[in-house]
């Protein structure tokens, strides 16, 4: 932990799952400079806490494979295609946080060294304990798997307390929100009860990984600018799922 640590943080390494399209902003396509660097203030504010933080990135801003794979492309090609918007992505995210100051590492399941160091997890703790803020790129190495099913695994590879997970709604509800005004939303949710309502958190693989291995979630939006520390704080942002 690094000599910044504080004694206000409630959780002192933390993964954080962003989704691509959050990177496009009002866009449907790309990328929205004012977010990200918004998005590396945040990480920045994080990162002065002296919380070690790592980061997934998925790559829907610029290439969605389950859409395109209706167009008669083959699923492993279609996956690892995605596999490489994540890295551009994450190069985009560190160009982002290194011009704010914030050391930052970009470590790649797919090995492409000119860009990116390969990733292992002995090496990603000994950055994150030296202070340098770390993005995951390329999903898992492996096609069939999400962004989501990268985010926890590496939150329970790294020993993480938890798993944030932002996104554009403000916690889990009952129903869709935005089609349903009464679907309630959730402050906290048991494993057991999600898989029971059927809640839509992330997919199947990755929420199973965290619910076998006791890995808390977090579920908040992250354009409510503020809320990675609140929550980082223990403040009641979104909902919580353990």
């Amino acid at each position: 932990m690094t000599s910044k640590s504080s004694k206000t943080v409630k959780y002192k390494r933390v993964l954080l799952k962003l989704s691509g399209e959050i990177l496009a902003g009002g866009k449907k396509f790309g990328f929205d400079s004012d977010v990200i660097n918004q998005i590396a203030g945040e990480i920045q504010s994080v990162n002065d806490l002296g919380v070690e933080l790592g980061v997934v990135i998925g790559g829907g801003n610029i290439w969605r494979g389950a859409e395109e794979r209706i167009k008669g492309l083959d699923r492993v090609t279609a996956d690892y295609m995605g596999m490489l918007a994540t890295i551009i992505d994450s190069l985009a995210l560190q160009s982002a946080c290194e011009k704010r100051g914030i050391k930052t590492v970009v470590q790649s399941a797919i090995e492409i060294t000119k860009l990116c160091e390969p990733y292992t997890t002995k090496s990603s703790i000994n950055h994150m304990c030296n202070g340098k803020v770390v993005i995951f790129a390329g999903g898992t190495g492996n096609p069939y798997f999400t962004t989501d099913t990268t985010a926890a695994l590496r939150s329970v590879e790294l020993k993480a307390d938890i798993l944030l997970k932002a996104t554009k709604v403000d916690g889990v509800y009952s129903d869709d929100p935005m089609k349903n005004p009464k679907a309630t939303k959730y402050s906290e949710v048991s494993y057991m009860t999600a898989i029971e309502k059927k809640l839509r958190i992330m997919d199947m693989t990755a929420f199973s990984l965290c619910m076998d291995n006791n890995m808390k979630i977090m579920v908040f939006n992250l354009q409510k600018w503020g809320s990675v520390v609140k929550a980082i704080k223990g403040e009641k942002v979104g909902t919580l799922i353990y």
